[in-house]
């Protein structure tokens, strides 16, 4: 199996176009044609985690933080980043990051977050915004429902828990095809006239160049008419960070000891007691003091997250109750989900957990 297969899987899993701007997913070294000999999946791939994939014979690093984030102009081995980057190519091994693409993604970081907690009835915290677009198509009646089809298998059609969502109606159409045309109804040069079924759909942008290939592989017409949109609509299944509630509500003491257990935390900071009862709480794994606001717009009794700021303590305003419970603890099971992915997808191939601690925070 090459390496760009385990990349395909791997995409299905976290699409890149899920990824925020800022981000840096991905292949970040590596030869997709290469053939892997084995997938180690790790948090971060640190100098230690490239050893312990050569031990393993693990050719490619599946990472949920990328190794490489900002510009690099050298690779001289001077700091931790360049000594596993130049470790991992001197030996072969491609790395690939996940990050926010899977930090977005409705089944990934803060879903695994909050089924760790136990909360229920779960939605998106922060919809991603600019991520839909809609297709605006006309063809024949008999032709209709091949496009359709076609359209739905590309990707497009689905809202929400829906599938195959598509609004038709049927109009009518003129049209002259000239000396150069082949038309498939009518004559060229002459005016022709007939009914015509429009289509609209809506899907992902990044599904936009598959979605047409299907529109027109399907489509009867020499030239095929067609507009696209980009709808302000927030898509509520992808976004950053997530809310749900627990069944039973309960103290906020026994809430944050309830949170150390189940995410072994070896500390948590956190916001003063409201004497209130917690039962819907906010998550965003890794550093997500942005979302405060958002956590309290939604009615969050709690928000757990990590790497707050003296200050950022002040904007829980006694609303809620804010809690830093550590920024590798908030995402600790991400690596054990990802490799339950891989084999299911991928059978009878290695596919590694990092033994590895790569959690830089001690705590005395």
């Amino acid at each position: 199996m090459k390496i760009k297969e385990i990349l395909a899987v791997l995409e299905e899993m976290a699409p890149l176009a899920y990824a925020e701007d800022f981000d840096n997913v991905g292949l970040l070294v590596g030869d997709t044609e290469t053939k892997s000999t084995g997938v180690l999946v790790c948090h971060d791939a640190l100098e230690t985690v490239i050893e312990e994939a050569i031990a393993k014979n693990c050719n490619l690093v599946v990472c949920f933080h990328p190794i490489l984030f900002s510009g690099i102009k050298k690779i001289t081995g001077k700091n931790y980043v360049e000594r596993a980057i130049l470790k991992a190519i001197k030996n072969d091994i491609a790395i690939y990051a996940v990050h926010t693409a899977l930090d977005n993604h409705s089944q990934g970081v803060n879903k695994i977050f909050c089924d760790a907690l136990g909360l229920i009835n779960t939605k998106v915290l922060i919809p991603k915004q600019s991520f839909i677009q809609k297709l605006v198509t006309y063809t024949t009646p008999d032709n209709s429902e091949k496009v359709r089809n076609a359209m739905f298998q590309a990707g497009a059609g689905t809202i929400g828990n829906y599938d195959n969502c598509s609004f038709n109606t049927e109009g009518f159409f003129t049209f002259q095809g000239n000396e150069n045309s082949n038309p498939v109804i009518g004559e060229k040069g002459k005016l022709h006239t007939g009914t015509e079924i429009k289509i609209e759909v809506v899907f992902e942008k990044h599904l936009q160049s598959k979605i047409l290939k299907a529109l027109f592989s399907s489509h009867i017409y020499e030239e095929v008419a067609y507009e696209i949109y980009d709808l302000k609509n927030a898509h509520q299944n992808i976004g950053l960070g997530m809310i749900g509630e627990f069944e039973t509500e309960m103290d906020e003491k026994d809430f944050l000891y309830s949170v150390k257990d189940k995410m072994i935390a070896d500390g948590i900071r956190h916001s003063a007691f409201l004497g209130k009862k917690i039962k819907k709480v906010a998550v965003l794994g890794g550093s997500g003091s942005f979302a405060i606001k958002n956590a309290i717009q939604a009615g969050a009794d709690a928000f757990l997250t990590a790497d707050l700021k003296y200050h950022q303590f002040y904007e829980a305003e006694n609303r809620l109750l804010l809690a830093d419970i550590g920024h590798f603890e908030s995402e600790r099971y991400t690596k054990n989900y990802i490799v339950d992915y891989l084999r299911k997808k991928i059978l009878n191939f290695a596919i590694i957990l990092s033994e590895e601690n790569t959690n830089p925070v001690k705590y005395l």
